[in-house]
């Protein structure tokens, strides 16, 4: 997509938009008394209005009602539905309490719905149940990650607005507007939650936040452009490009992937209740001992890099974009290490 006046123009009416009502969330967060109370398994020590999120979300909103003449095309609908969705049982559940079966119930029949609008349009059937059974996992994996991760100031939206740089610049046709539009959101929001959060997300903002961002990631997926060296054998192995692209398209979020699956899969191997809140995360356990701002900006230079390995190894040959992969994931994996090593409790 080209970067012209109107997409920029696009972009900044967004973004104050979003400056906008997620100001007005503030206020209506605090006058229904709508806040997080510190705690040990917080990583805040004020009380903090929440729910700051449904900014991102009613700007997401606007920028579907600009877009919505696509609203007859299956993936476009689905995702709307989905994002509603989860936004939806996330706004419920951040002024009462749900239980984690039911919200993860609603994010699963999002996902799917979202998988199936995605599938339909792909022609290849193998490759249809395949983008559809990744759609599916992804988004439900995402919704919850980015629930996991929006632990401390500003980390959320910021991680989000360098994910979706893939789609905005490889997505095409309405997904690229679409990936604009929520880094515009995003940044709209970060000035309420960053340096010093005054507001936070909430589950109606960081579910549909992660919504967004895989289904921002799955369409890039089935859009990535194969370098012409490697096009006869895409033809030949389209499951195989099929998971070369999604691992390549996932490197910005990689840093989020890796946080929660280890610091989760430790949770169940010791027979925690991993459902539960609680301060593990390694980004959790660097902000104690460094603050907010440093690890967010730690983790906004990783998604960075993410990014521009994503934008750089779409176009090499497969041995260099996999083993490439191989190795930021590696990378990765050894600073979840190192950090719980050296300053977890």
């Amino acid at each position: 997509m080209p970067w012209s006046d109107p997409v920029l123009l696009f972009a900044c009416a967004f973004a104050v938009a979003s400056l906008i009502l997620t100001g007005v969330a503030f206020l209506y967060g605090r006058r229904a008394r709508l806040v997080d109370e510190p705690g040990e398994r917080r990583s805040h020590t004020q009380t903090t209005v929440r729910g700051g999120g449904i900014g991102i979300v009613l700007t997401l909103g606007l920028v579907m009602l600009v877009l919505r003449r696509f609203i007859f095309d299956p993936p476009f609908a689905a995702f709307a539905i989905g994002v509603v969705m989860v936004a939806g049982i996330g706004w419920v559940d951040d002024h009462r309490p749900l239980s984690p079966r039911v919200r993860l119930a609603v994010h699963a029949l999002a996902s799917l719905l979202f998988a199936v609008g995605l599938a339909v349009t792909v022609a290849n059937t193998t490759v249809a149940i395949a983008s559809g059974v990744l759609a599916f996992a992804l988004c439900l994996v995402l919704t919850n990650v980015w629930n996991f991760m929006d632990g401390i100031d500003g980390i959320a939206a910021s991680s989000a607005v360098l994910a979706v740089v893939p789609a905005a610049l490889l997505a095409g046709d309405y997904w690229s507007l679409l990936a604009v539009g929520l880094a515009a959101a995003c940044i709209g929001f970060l000035p309420w939650n960053f340096p010093r959060a005054r507001l936070f997300m909430g589950d109606v903002g960081s579910g549909a936040l992660g919504f967004a961002v895989a289904a921002l990631a799955m369409a890039t997926v089935l859009q990535l452009p194969v370098p012409a060296m490697l096009q006869g054998q895409a033809e030949e192995s389209p499951l195989f490009w099929l998971a070369r692209n999604a691992i390549l398209v996932s490197l910005p979020f990689a840093p989020f992937l890796v946080d929660a699956s280890m610091t989760l899969g430790r949770r169940i191997l010791r027979r925690e209740p991993w459902w539960m809140p609680h301060v593990q995360h390694s980004y959790q356990v660097a902000a104690r001992r460094f603050g907010h701002p440093r690890v967010t900006l730690g983790y906004v230079l990783l998604a960075a890099i993410g990014s521009v390995g994503t934008l750089w190894l779409t176009w090499c040959e497969e041995i260099v974009s996999l083993c490439s992969a191989t190795f930021w994931y590696i990378c990765l994996v050894s600073i979840w290490l190192v950090t719980q090593r050296r300053w977890a409790k």
